[in-house]
């Protein structure tokens, strides 16, 4: 198309954070164009060979023609019907490069306005990359998608802005901060007073699985940015919960966990239904598996594996192994200062009771016992749930189809970290958890109002019905690798 907007950039602007340049520069300087179809480049930008460079005039285009640049070296997304090519950008996302890959193509306006805090500072970083904008016969979303439920959703979420839902109670996360705080002191006070019995050592795991598993809830939070009204509180504390309180990357959890909030259950995007050859999910894999004959293990039996290693491994290997894996590799150095410092701590506390190896004993044995209770509360609301390859669906649908609840009770929100209205948090990540209650029945009308199965069950159903998943999966690869 010939129609052009006139773009009118400023200069450098102000600082995107403290401490931060402003992105935009640095994009300017490091960066090379890609030049597949893109309208007009200015005879400034073409000289100089610069990916990035501000454009003296941007271009209209069509779902067809976006659509086309949806591959790693060539990324384009939508939001808000402006069109942006994130190519260059990409591999300096705080989110990761793979989040804008994942929606490479597509209209990204409510998964961006579901994962980001302040759209102001964001807007900023997004200023560089734009390159135009749907042209006006053109649809705000791709035609697949119903016009009318993505504006019934964006109208809720203005509803629950309005009623102040994303706003967090300091008290509420106060009060865990300090059980958490509580938990840990009270543990090395009764070594201190009783020794290392085994009775006494049994005791104090019990308290610091506990701590870690509500450790974990609140560097969940503040990863989503649902506490603090500034990222950078969010982000400092999230590493004094993740890396110094559990002992775990952050940058890893972050990268991996908002894969799987912008594209769950979706094959191969979704890292959290990724199992490797251990065991297979959903429908697809199994039957990809079967027809090419592939047995590593006996997948027949994968639900009694899930109780052999799934449960009590998952923390302690996986996890820990990923986590440094990915941390050395990667070279977060900060991580790997916050990381040791959790060893440091438990050295320090610990150590005098128990010596070395005994300190890096107790710490495995807390860890064993809590990997039962983080993989109950991480799995239940997704593996039973409906996976498949990219479907390009409405942030609605694509959330409640993937997505259950479990019901609730205080016990339930407590043990669960509020992850019992699952549902609920990944249409809105960064909503303060003790809301949910609030805002799900509006939630349920909506899914009622367009058809859309709403799923809320017992907490002891949620649990069977990831090894019925596993057991409904096992039989498709029965079937397909029998098959003659």
């Amino acid at each position: 198309m010939t129609t052009k907007l006139e773009d009118k950039h400023a200069g450098n602007g102000d600082l995107v954070g403290e401490g931060q340049p402003y992105l935009g520069e640095k994009y300017q300087e490091n960066g090379k164009p890609v030049a597949n179809g893109r309208g007009e480049i200015s005879v400034k930008q073409e000289a100089n060979g610069k990916c990035g460079v501000p454009r003296k005039s941007l271009n209209m285009y069509s779902w067809q023609e976006i659509q086309k640049h949806n591959q790693k070296a060539d990324q384009w997304l939508v939001i808000n019907r402006k069109v942006y090519d994130v190519t260059c950008w990409a591999n300096k996302h705080p989110g990761g490069s793979r989040v804008l890959n994942h929606y490479a193509g597509e209209d990204a306006t409510d998964v961006f306005r579901a994962m980001h805090l302040d759209l102001d500072i964001v807007k900023l970083y997004l200023k560089p990359l734009l390159i135009g904008e749907l042209a006006p016969e053109e649809p705000s979303q791709e035609r697949n998608k119903s016009s009318q439920l993505v504006e019934d959703f964006r109208e809720l979420r203005r509803t629950l802005e309005a009623m102040n839902m994303f706003k967090a109670n300091p008290a509420f996360f106060f009060l865990h901060f300090v059980q958490v705080l509580i938990l840990e002191t009270l543990a090395w006070l009764i070594v201190w007073h009783f020794g290392s019995g085994w009775a006494v050592t049994i005791f104090i795991s019990c308290l610091l699985t506990i701590s870690q598993c509500q450790s974990s809830y609140l560097q969940h939070d503040l990863g989503h940015l649902s506490i603090f009204t500034k990222s950078k509180w969010n982000h400092l504390m999230q590493k004094l919960m993740m890396s110094h309180c559990k002992g775990l990357s952050t940058s890893w959890w972050n990268h991996r966990h908002f894969q799987h909030h912008v594209k769950t259950n979706i094959h191969p995007k979704d890292p959290d239904i990724d199992m490797g050859a251990l065991f297979l999910l959903g429908e697809l894999q199994p039957v990809k598996f079967g027809k090419m004959k592939i047995k590593y293990i006996d997948y027949e039996k994968q639900h009694l594996y899930f109780y052999m290693v799934g449960l009590p491994l998952l923390m302690p290997v996986y996890f820990n192994l990923e986590s440094m894996k990915v941390m050395c590799l990667q070279r977060y150095w900060e991580d790997i200062a916050w990381v040791s410092s959790f060893y440091i701590r438990h050295f320090i506390t610990f150590g005098p009771f128990y010596g070395i190896f005994g300190t890096i004993l107790l710490i495995y044995l807390v860890k064993f016992l809590e990997s039962p209770w983080v993989t109950y509360v991480t799995q239940m609301s997704h593996i039973p749930m409906r996976m498949s390859k990219e479907e390009n669906r409405d942030w609605l649908s694509a959330q409640v189809l993937t997505t259950c609840n479990v019901e609730q009770s205080i016990f339930n929100d407590w043990f669960t970290g509020h992850l019992n209205f699952q549902i609920e948090h990944h249409l809105f990540p960064t909503m303060p958890r003790h809301n949910y209650h609030k805002v799900a029945p509006l939630v349920r009308s909506l899914c009622a109002k367009h058809g859309l199965q709403y799923v809320n069950k017992p907490m002891l159903e949620a649990f069977g019905d990831i090894v019925r998943a596993l057991k409904k999966s096992a039989a498709l690869w029965m079937d397909a690798y029998y098959e003659t």
